[in-house]
């Protein structure tokens, strides 16, 4: 019998009841994101089993978001998470954020205001110091690329116009959406 259920090990779960397992026989989306961040884990810490360390990291950064905008050194000093760890969690973040962008046949359209700050939200969110990006667009509105123009201060990014045209020219876009963001985390397209 189990002495303390707030600190049991994962393998002292029902084999069924156990993240790896359950992703398996259910899927992934059957998981919370503690137990998919337990997953990358591998292994908790004395005291936390790694879905343990999952809740507790999503609780102290405030969620995917919050983790998403830590740093990897600030990641590395978060209990239990060292330099292994911290690099599986970005690189997991950044896959996902990959993902996001790709479709099977065509580069992503942008059809609204809002389908324009999807494709940058979830970077543009975890940046300490303001930026200004441009979206170029093809003649279907589908992206050629996104293009890091500036980098600012904590509250200001200026530059000179030509900057905003210049990959536009060079990789022959028929439409550019300029993207800014704030430190706190709010984007918006101009």
């Amino acid at each position: 019998m189990k002495e303390d259920s707030a600190a049991y090990r994962i393998t002292d779960l029902d084999t069924a009841e156990r993240p790896r397992e359950r992703l398996a026989a259910l899927g992934s989306q059957s998981l919370s994101n503690a137990e998919l961040l337990a997953i990358i884990l591998r292994v908790g810490v004395v005291g936390e089993n790694a879905v343990q360390v999952g809740q507790r990291l999503l609780a102290d950064c405030g969620g995917l978001t919050g983790l998403n905008r830590l740093s990897y050194q600030e990641l590395c000093e978060e209990h239990g998470i060292g330099p292994a760890k911290a690099a599986q969690i970005k690189a997991a973040i950044e896959l996902a954020h990959r993902f996001s962008l790709e479709t099977p046949d065509a580069r992503p359209k942008v059809h609204s205001p809002g389908d324009a700050a999807a494709l940058v939200q979830h970077e543009m969110s975890a940046m300490e110091q303001e930026e200004l990006w441009v979206l170029l667009l093809d003649t279907r509105n589908q992206v050629i690329s996104i293009e890091h123009i500036y980098r600012g201060s904590l509250n200001q990014a200026q530059m000179r116009v030509a900057e905003l045209f210049k990959a536009a020219i060079k990789r022959s876009a028929a439409s550019v959406i300029v993207v800014h963001n704030h430190p706190s985390g709010a984007t918006r397209s101009m």
